[in-house]
Formats: structure tokens, C-alpha cells, sequence
């Protein structure tokens, strides 16, 4: 592990095509309601265009002393990338590297990540049938085995569910339709994290099963 601070709280992923609104003011409507964490998507645009929205989502962020992370391999010019579950093994060597997992096979391979996710946690309507959903006492096992911080994924809509996942020993949970598809994502925004940050405070956390080497 790098030592820089994992993910936690509410995460977003963004997704331009669920947007109600231009992607820019989505994620800034989401910061403004405690969001300090923003996974840039998008993997269907070019570099060139993933480049520059990349620079203008870590501006909106900057002000509020948040954080990109760029998915692929990637960094656009970053220091931080989530990865899918099926590679690159290794993964690159940059500041902050997460992974997609789903199972105890998948947490098992991590090396020098910081972070993962698991999902789906609940079924999802971004990814309809794609499952089983673990469901928080599924979560609860498999953060039990995780090495590294996890971030719960997937039909994550209310402060409910917020709340299961994080006492279920998640250290944040991944948003993506809910916040993208919000009528104010403002106000739903500072509804999760307030749920996250209630629940973490009398949440006990498993406890790693295996010890990192520092990147």
C-alpha cells in the first residue's frame, strides 16, 4: 500500500449518459453536498476529451480539497486509477490504485492496491441482472477476508443503505445512478454522507487478514 488515504464516505462514479444534467454540474452539485471523492468514467470518450474533463472535475474538487481517481489504467495525467477486476496485473505504479471485486477469489489477488469495491451489494438499476447482490451480510464476509479497505457498490439509494454497508464494515460506499439520475443531487448527497458518517461512528470494522507492503 501507497499510505495515502483510501477512499471513504460517499464516492461518486459518474456516468454523462444518466445525468439529468451537464456531467460538470452534477459532480459539482454532489461536492457541495460533502462528495469528496469522484471516480471519472466516461471510458467511451477519447483521451483528448477524458483528459480535459478530467482536469475540470479535479478543479471542482480542489476547492473543496477533494479527490479524481480516473478508472483504467490511466491516470490522465493524475496520480490515482481504479482498475477492473479482470487486469492489469501488476497494476501501475501511481500514488492510489483501486479494483473492482466481486468475490473472495478476487480480493485474494490483490497486490499493492490501496482500496477495492465490492458488487453488486443490492440490485442496481445502472446494471440490471447482474448479481446475485451480496447483500450486507454477504458484504460483512468478504470485508472479513479483504485486505485492504473496501467501498461498498451497487443500488446504493438511500441512507439505509448507506447505513447497512458501512456497519457492515465498509469504509465508504461507490454512488452512481442514484446521484447522477437526483433531482438535486445536492441534497442527496448530503443526506448519504451524513448517514455515512453516522454509521462510522459506531461501526467496528473487521479487521485486515493480511499485512501490506508499502509501494
Amino acid at each position: 500500500m501507497s499510505g495515502n488515504a483510501a477512499p471513504s464516505g460517499v464516492v461518486l462514479l459518474t456516468d454523462r449518459w444518466q445525468a439529468r444534467r451537464p456531467l460538470t454540474e452534477v459532480v459539482a452539485a454532489a461536492v457541495a453536498g460533502g462528495v469528496r471523492w469522484v471516480v471519472l468514467r466516461e471510458k467511451d470518450l477519447s483521451r483528448a476529451e477524458r483528459a480535459a474533463l478530467a482536469t475540470e472535475l479535479r478543479a471542482i474538487l480542489a476547492d473543496a480539497g477533494g479527490r479524481l481517481i480516473v478508472a483504467g489504467p490511466d491516470p490522465l495525467d493524475g496520480d490515482a486509477v481504479h482498475l477492473p477486476a479482470a487486469g492489469p496485473y501488476p497494476p501501475p505504479a501511481v500514488r492510489l490504485v483501486g479494483r473492482s471485486c466481486h468475490d473472495a477469489a478476487e480480493l485474494a489477488r490483490l497486490t499493492t492496491e490501496d482500496y477495492a469495491t465490492l458488487s453488486p451489494v443490492f440490485p442496481t438499476r445502472t446494471k440490471p441482472g447482474y448479481g446475485p447482490p451480496l447483500h450486507p451480510a454477504g458484504l460483512r464476509e468478504l470485508i472479513a477476508t479483504s485486505p485492504v479497505p473496501v467501498l461498498a457498490l451497487g443500488g446504493i439509494e438511500t441512507r439505509e443503505h448507506v447505513a447497512a454497508c458501512v456497519a457492515a464494515g465498509a469504509a465508504g460506499v461507490a454512488v452512481l445512478g442514484a446521484l447522477m439520475r437526483a433531482d438535486n443531487p445536492t441534497e442527496l448527497a448530503a443526506g448519504l454522507t451524513e448517514a455515512a458518517g453516522r454509521a462510522g461512528h459506531g461501526a467496528a470494522r473487521p479487521a485486515p487478514t493480511a499485512t501490506r507492503e508499502v509501494r
